[in-house]
C-alpha cells in the first residue's frame, strides 16, 4: 500500500484499473495512475453520495489498489468515512455503538430513537443530538430532577449500591440532638395544652357547674318554702336555708351552713361561719355578727365584685319567713387570711363601736389568688316578714 499523498490536479481517474497510457486511450495521461475515477464523479461513490458528503476535499490519498506482485485489483478501494473531528482513519466501534448498530437492520441510534438525522455527516449529527438533549438546562436536567426526585435512584435511573444506599439513609437519620430537641418540644407543647385545659377548666367549667348547682338550690329552697316543708331552725352543714341577695351587683345565691369547700363554697353557695371559733351569730338574732364566705374567682364567684358596694348598698338576706335588709357599711381591702377578728360580735376595723346586728362578707383578693382577705360590713337596717311582701331594695 502507497503512503497517504494529496490529490493530483491534473485531473487523474478515480476508479479505473491501473494501465498504460495506450490501454485507455483518452482517459489514459499522467493522472491515470491511480486507475479510479475522478473525485467526485457521478456514480463514483454511488449515485447521490456527493451531494450529501462534506464539501471538503480529503486530506489524505486513496488506498492504491495496484498490486505490488503485478496484478490488479478486481474492486475499488475503500474509501473510509470522514471524521470532522480528528481528519483521520478510525477503526469502526465494537457492536451496539451510535456508528456499529448491533443488527444491520437497525439505522443509527438518532434515526432509531424518532430524531431527524442531521446533514453533515455523523459528527455533526451527534452535536445536533447534543443540542436538542440540551446541554445548558433542557431535558438532562429535568431528567436529574426526576432522578432525583425519585430518591432511592440515581438521576441516570440507575439504582444506588449498597454502600451509597446506607450513607444516603444515614444522612436522612436525625442526629440525637435533633431527637432530643423534638422530644422536649413535644414535652413543652403538651404541657401547654394541659395549662390551657386547666385554665380553662378552672375560669369557665366550674364557674359553669356552680351557677348550674346555685341555681337548683334556689329553686328547690323556693319550692319548699312555699310548700312549708322546711322551718327555722339548726341546720346540717352544707344544708342551704337562706338567700343572698345583692341588687347592685346582680347577685341571688344560697347560703348554706359552714364553710366548706366540696359540700358548700365550690358548688356556687356562700358558707355561713358556724363551727368552732368562728361560729357567727343567726340573722334573727337580736345582737351579733352573721359572717358569710364566698369565692370572688371560679365556682360560681358569687362575691367578685364585692369592692365595688358603696356606703348605703342594700344587701338582703331572705328566709323562709323574713326578710333582713343590711345597708353597706365599710370595706377593708386586705388584711390576713388569719385576722379573725373581723368575725367578732364587735367587728375590729369595721367602725363599730357598740354591740349591733351586722353581716360581714369575706372573700379572697387580689383576683385568682388567695393571699389576703377582703372585708365588706353591713349594718341590720330593716327585718321585713314576708307576709308583708318584699323589701324596696328588691322591688325597685
Amino acid at each position: 500500500m502507497t503512503a497517504l499523498r494529496p490529490e493530483r490536479e491534473s485531473g487523474a481517474g478515480y476508479g479505473e484499473s491501473f494501465t498504460d497510457d495506450s490501454a485507455h486511450g483518452a482517459g489514459g495521461g499522467q493522472g491515470t495512475s491511480y486507475g479510479q475515477q475522478p473525485y467526485g464523479a457521478p456514480g463514483a461513490l454511488g449515485d447521490g453520495w456527493y451531494d450529501n458528503a462534506p464539501q471538503e476535499p480529503y486530506p489524505y490519498g486513496a488506498y492504491d489498489s495496484h498490486d505490488p506482485h503485478g496484478g490488479a485489483s478486481d474492486s475499488t478501494a475503500y474509501l473510509p468515512p470522514v471524521d470532522d473531528e480528528t481528519v483521520a482513519l478510525r477503526i469502526p466501534g465494537p457492536p451496539g455503538t451510535p456508528e456499529q448498530p448491533e443488527r444491520p437492520d437497525q439505522p443509527d441510534r438518532s434515526v432509531r430513537e424518532g430524531s431527524p438525522a442531521a446533514p453533515g455527516g455523523r459528527a455533526a449529527r451527534r452535536k445536533a443530538a447534543k443540542r436538542r438533549q440540551g446541554r445548558r438546562g433542557g431535558p438532562r436536567k429535568a431528567a436529574a430532577s426526576t432522578g432525583a426526585a425519585q430518591g432511592p435512584e440515581r438521576a441516570s435511573g440507575a439504582p444506588l449500591s449498597r454502600v451509597e444506599a446506607r450513607r444516603r439513609a444515614r444522612a436522612r437519620k436525625a442526629s440525637p440532638a435533633v431527637v432530643a430537641s423534638r422530644a422536649i418540644g413535644e414535652v413543652f407543647i403538651t404541657t401547654g395544652v394541659l395549662m390551657l385545659l386547666f385554665v380553662t377548666y378552672q375560669l369557665w367549667w366550674t364557674n359553669v357547674r356552680a351557677q348550674a348547682q346555685a341555681g337548683k338550690e334556689v329553686s328547690d329552697l323556693q319550692d319548699d318554702w312555699a310548700n312549708g316543708k322546711r322551718n327555722p331552725g339548726t341546720f346540717e352543714p352544707g344544708q342551704g336555708f337562706a338567700l343572698l341577695h345583692i341588687p347592685k351587683l346582680d347577685v341571688v345565691v344560697p347560703i348554706a351552713e359552714g364553710i366548706s369547700s366540696k359540700k358548700v363554697l365550690d358548688r356556687g353557695m356562700v358558707g355561713h361561719y358556724a363551727e368552732g371559733a368562728l361560729k357567727t351569730a343567726m340573722p334573727d338574732a337580736k345582737t351579733g355578727n352573721f359572717g358569710l364566705a364566698g369565692h370572688r374567682n371560679t365556682h360560681g364567684e358569687p362575691f367578685r365584685y364585692i369592692n365595688r358596694l358603696e356606703p348605703g348598698d342594700p344587701i338582703v338576706v331572705e328566709t323562709q319567713d323574713t326578710y333582713f335588709v343590711y345597708k353597706m357599711a365599710s370595706i377593708l381591702p386586705v388584711t390576713s387570711p388569719s385576722n379573725i377578728s373581723v368575725l367578732d360580735p364587735i367587728p375590729r376595723g369595721s367602725g363599730f363601736e357598740e354591740p349591733g346586728r351586722y353581716i360581714t362578707l369575706t372573700t379572697c383578693t387580689p383576683e385568682f389568688t388567695s393571699k389576703y382577705r377582703m372585708i365588706v360590713w353591713g349594718k341590720m337596717d330593716e327585718e321585713r316578714p314576708r307576709s308583708k311582701g318584699k323589701p324596696d331594695a328588691l322591688v325597685s
